[in-house]
């Protein structure tokens, strides 16, 4: 008898150059290659998917701080996901099991649905699209409100990029944001907007493309540079010029990147997480950019990975 993976049901997608593998828990883009080259961190399938490597984050991406919200007039309490800092971290969706809905040898549709609980008493219904083109690998996550009741909604990706050979440290960044959502140091408790413009804030200012170098980066940023297209789009290079872009549209106005510090050397800044999300940290209590879905009502999110070669 086969057993299947510890990251759920494996998918594996070819086209145009790029081999993307996907896994059911959590509808986790798994690993991302273009001409044998990692993009993103990758883990293995039979893992515990670590760190929230390439899940997607919903019904709310980020923090929620002390799990607490209200809405409707009811005080909601979250379960604790964020131990260290007290917080309900990324949502519920992340150790969700997908179904296949359509699957061929360039495109996966999943689906899966959070149950009505306690904390979110809300159903949702959700769908993930992977696409691999010439452009790179679109994922398009649909949400319905399948419930009786209006529900609050955002949604996130959590890919780690890769430029190539180093680390973070040895890679330029251009992050086209005017804005940097500042926080507490220690618990990262959303405190207020700022130019990045400002003398203080100097290091977070991304707009020209530079080294990343020892800075060290958890923070939400807006006020987002959008092209012809109204796309935005962060790269990650290399000192050759090779690298990796993430684009999305004006349906996420928000994009956290962290430089993945971690205590243990072997992972410690192996790749930037670059998250866009249709809302900021703790949207549930501010309301800034929160959908509001009423039953039977969608939403729409999308992004691209691609190779810069």
């Amino acid at each position: 008898m086969s057993l299947r993976p510890l990251s759920g049901t494996q998918f594996v997608l070819e086209a145009h150059g790029y081999t993307a593998s996907i896994a059911s828990i959590g509808a986790s883009l798994r690993s991302l290659k273009y001409h044998g080259r990692n993009l993103i961190v990758p883990f293995d399938a039979d893992e515990v998917r670590p760190f929230f490597r390439g899940a997607i984050l919903a019904p709310w991406p980020n923090r929620i701080v002390d799990g607490k919200y209200t809405f409707g007039g009811v005080e909601q309490q979250l379960s604790i996901t964020e131990p260290l800092r007290g917080h309900a971290i990324h949502g519920l969706v992340a150790w969700l099991n997908f179904d296949v809905v359509r699957q061929t040898s360039d495109r996966l549709v999943l689906e899966s649905t959070v149950e009505a609980q306690l904390g979110y008493p809300h159903q949702v219904t959700m769908e993930v699209e992977f696409a691999l083109d010439t452009a790179g690998l679109q994922t398009t996550v649909t949400v319905v409100n399948t419930g009786p009741n209006a529900a609050p909604f955002g949604v996130a990706a959590h890919p780690y990029l890769v430029a190539g050979e180093g680390r973070v440290n040895d890679w330029t960044l251009e992050l086209p944001a005017r804005q940097i959502l500042t926080v507490t140091p220690d618990r990262l408790i959303p405190l207020r907007l700022r130019d990045v413009d400002a003398v203080d804030l100097a290091a977070f200012d991304f707009r020209t493309p530079r080294a990343i170098d020892a800075t060290f980066l958890d923070h939400a940023f807006t006020g987002l540079h959008q092209d012809e297209e109204d796309t935005a789009t962060v790269r990650v290079t290399t000192n050759a010029g090779s690298g990796v872009a993430l684009s999305w549209g004006s349906e996420c106005p928000w994009v956290q990147v962290h430089t993945a510090d971690k205590p243990i050397p072997s992972i410690d800044r192996i790749g930037l997480a670059v998250e866009p999300m249709t809302c900021p940290p703790d949207a549930f209590n501010s309301g800034v950019n929160l959908n509001v879905l009423k039953p039977a009502e969608s939403t729409r999110a999308s992004w691209t990975i691609r190779a810069i070669d």
